[in-house]
C-alpha cells in the first residue's frame, strides 16, 4: 500500500471539479495548487484507508508534503496497526510556504519499524538526534538521508545500528561534516553529503561495490590508507579490488585524478562522469603500456560521460578511453547540446573510432536532459533512466 496515492486521488477529483466549474478549496489563497495542503483536502474515504486497511502493509511512502498542523494526524497514521511490521518507508516533508526555513521533526512513531525495515529514504526533516544512540535497524539494507538535520554522532550512531547495511546515500544533509564508513556496505553515494565541504572515511567495507558520486563538495576521501584532497590522489597505498562502479561529478575534471582512481579501483566495470571541462583545460595523456592499468587492461566495460560538449578538452579526456580500454563494451556520450550530422560526424572523426582498443566497442551520442535518477532499488543506481531525445549509435 503506498500512501501517496491519497493525495494524488484528492488532486485527480480536485481537477474533475474545477473542470465542472467548482471551486478548489484554498484556490482563493493565492498560494497556486503545487502549495495546497493536500492533506486537508483528502476525502473522508480517504482519511480512513489505513484504518479500514487489513494489514499487513509491505510500503508506505509519503514524501514531499506541507505538515501544516497535521502532526498528530500523521503520527497516528504511522501508528496504525496495518503498518506493523513496516518493510520499506518513504517519509519527508515539503517546504512550508510560510515559514521555508523551518524543519520539522521526523515523528518518533517511525522508529517502531526498526525491527522490520529494510529500505528507509528521509528528507526535508529534522532528526531526533538524542534517540539515536538506542536505534536499532537488524533488517535494514537501503538507507537514504537527503536534506536532513542531524548531529554527526547521530548518524554514525545509526549506521552503526544497522548491521545489514549494503546502501547508503547521503545528500544536502545538515549537520554532518565527516562521515565514517565501517561496515558491510556494498554501496555508498555521498552527493553533497553535507552543507559545506565533507570528509568521508571508509576504514572498512570489504564488499563495497559502488562509489560515487564523488563531487567537489568533497573536501578528503580516506580509502583505508588511500587519501584524495579533494579529486587529487596524495597517497595511493590502498586498492580496493571489489568496487565495480564508480561514479565522479567534480568541478573540473582531469584526466591525471581520474586515471588515480582507476588505480585506486582496479577492477572497476563502470565509470560516470559528468563534465564540467573548460576550454583552457589539457586531458592529453599518453598511455605506457609498460605501466598497465588492470581495470583498462581487464574490466571497464561501460563509460558514460554527462553533459559533453565535444570541445577538445572533452575530446582528448573521452579519447583516452577509445584508445585504452580494452575490453569497453559501451561508451555513452551524453549532450543537451543541438548537435546536427555535422557535427556528430566531427566528432567520430576527432575522438577516432576508428582506432578503438576494443573491437566491439559501440558508441553512442544521445541528447537527453540532464536529470540524474538515482534509486537505491536498483541493481546499478546510476544506470540513465532520463527522457532521451535522439540517439546517433555508430559500431565500427
Amino acid at each position: 500500500m503506498d500512501a501517496a496515492s491519497a493525495p494524488a486521488t484528492a488532486a485527480k477529483r480536485r481537477k474533475s471539479d474545477r473542470t465542472k466549474g467548482q471551486e478548489t478549496p484554498g484556490s482563493s489563497s493565492g498560494e497556486g495548487e503545487d502549495n495546497l495542503d493536500l492533506i486537508s483536502y483528502l476525502p473522508d474515504e480517504d482519511r480512513i484507508i489505513l484504518s479500514d486497511h487489513p494489514g499487513p502493509a509491505r510500503r508506505f511512502a509519503l514524501p514531499r508534503f506541507c505538515l501544516r498542523n497535521h502532526y498528530a494526524q500523521i503520527d497516528g497514521w504511522l501508528r496504525s496497526q496495518a503498518l506493523t511490521g513496516l518493510q520499506e518507508i518513504e517519509f519527508g516533508y515539503d517546504y512550508d510556504i510560510k515559514e521555508r526555513r523551518l524543519l520539522y521533526p521526523l515523528p518518533t512513531s517511525v522508529f517502531r519499524f526498526a525491527p522490520t525495515l529494510c529500505v528507509a529514504i528521509f528528507s526535508s526533516c529534522e532528526f531526533p538526534n538524542q534517540m539515536a544512540p538506542s536505534l536499532n535497524f537488524p533488517c535494514l539494507e537501503q538507507l537514504t538521508l537527503s536534506g536532513v538535520t542531524m548531529s554527526e554522532d547521530a548518524l554514525h550512531s545509526m549506521i552503526s545500528g544497522c548491521p545489514v547495511l549494503e546502501s547508503l546515500f547521503l545528500r544536502g544533509n545538515i549537520g554532518v561534516g565527516c562521515i565514517r564508513i565501517n561496515s558491510q556496505l556494498s554501496g555508498t553515494s555521498a552527493s553533497d553529503a553535507g552543507i559545506g565541504k565533507a570528509t568521508i572515511r571508509v576504514m572498512q567495507a570489504p564488499i563495497l561495490e559502488i562509489v560515487g558520486n564523488l563531487s567537489f563538495s568533497i573536501s578528503k576521501l580516506v580509502l583505508g590508507t588511500t587519501v584524495f584532497q579533494g579529486m587529487m590522489a596524495i597517497s595511493l597505498t590502498t586498492s580496493m579490488h571489489t568496487v565495480k562502479v564508480l561514479v565522479l561529478e567534480p568541478l573540473e575534471l582531469n584526466l591525471n585524478e581520474v586515471v588515480d582512481f582507476l588505480k585506486c579501483f582496479p577492477c572497476l566495470e563502470k565509470l560516470y562522469i559528468t563534465s564540467s571541462m573548460q576550454k583552457s583545460m589539457k586531458n592529453a595523456m599518453s598511455h605506457n603500456p609498460l605501466d598497465p592499468i588492470e581495470c583498462l587492461e581487464l574490466h571497464l566495460k561501460k563509460v558514460v560521460i554527462s553533459n559533453y560538449c565535444g570541445m577538445r578538452a572533452g575530446v582528448d579526456f573521452a579519447k583516452f578511453f577509445v584508445l585504452n580500454a580494452k575490453v569497453l563494451r559501451e561508451m555513452i556520450f551524453i549532450t543537451t547540446k543541438n548537435c546536427n550530422d555535422k557535427w556528430r560526424a566531427n566528432q567520430h572523426r576527432r575522438l577516432r573510432l576508428d582506432n578503438k582498443a576494443s573491437p566491439g566497442a559501440l558508441f553512442t551520442f544521445e541528447r537527453r536532459c540532464l536529470l540524474p535518477i538515482f534509486s537505491l532499488l536498483k541493481h546499478d543506481p546510476f544506470e540513465w533512466s532520463g527522457p532521451l531525445e535522439w540517439q546517433d549509435e555508430i559500431n565500427y
